[in-house]
């Protein structure tokens, strides 16, 4: 007796130029990294044509930014308002404690930007002859997994596989 409703079936690779299948490396929603092309939403490059892998960190939050720079001018202008005025002559230990206290309010917040909103993880590499943004995460593990993915496909189409794999091979060493 067999039950109807969904059922799994193995993963088939695509085949490849000359009838070999493509090894399939990862595979996400909107991601796919094989050892020939690495596809990112409707964007798909060729591995073999993709070098100067590079990871960093994207720009920080604009609000953050922009919340910083607005705190940071504001306390500035003050400061510089009771210096001129010659306020701060007059002002009491408590005051100054307070005026110390509000020219930190432009670090927590750039702190407090940084960690509701850290910058994206960005995956950047040369086709070419053009710098071209391959992959951005907010997810550091997610970003870790495709990285290596992509950087395996590359040592694979680079050496023709896992058989020659520079892991597996002896190294060379010179005769003395």
């Amino acid at each position: 007796m067999t039950s109807r409703g969904a059922t799994t079936r193995p993963h088939r690779a695509p085949r490849g130029p000359g009838g070999t299948t493509d090894t399939l490396l990862y595979a996400r929603p909107g991601i796919i990294v094989t050892v020939e092309r690495f596809t990112v939403g409707r964007t798909s490059w060729r591995v073999a044509e993709l070098t100067h892998l590079r990871t960093g960190r994207g720009p920080h939050d604009r609000v953050a930014v922009r919340a910083v720079v607005v705190t940071a001018t504001m306390v500035g202008g003050v400061g510089l308002l009771l210096g001129f005025t010659g306020g701060l002559h007059r002002l009491t230990a408590g005051a100054y404690l307070i005026l110390g206290g509000v020219f930190l309010v432009p670090v927590l917040l750039a702190l407090a930007g940084d960690r509701w909103r850290p910058p994206a993880y960005e995956l950047w590499g040369r086709r070419r002859s053009e710098d071209v943004l391959l992959f951005s995460s907010d997810d550091e593990r997610q970003f870790g997994q495709v990285t290596r993915a992509l950087r395996r496909a590359r040592e694979m189409h680079r050496y023709g596989g896992w058989e020659d794999s520079p892991t597996l091979v002896d190294p060379w060493r010179p005769t003395r």
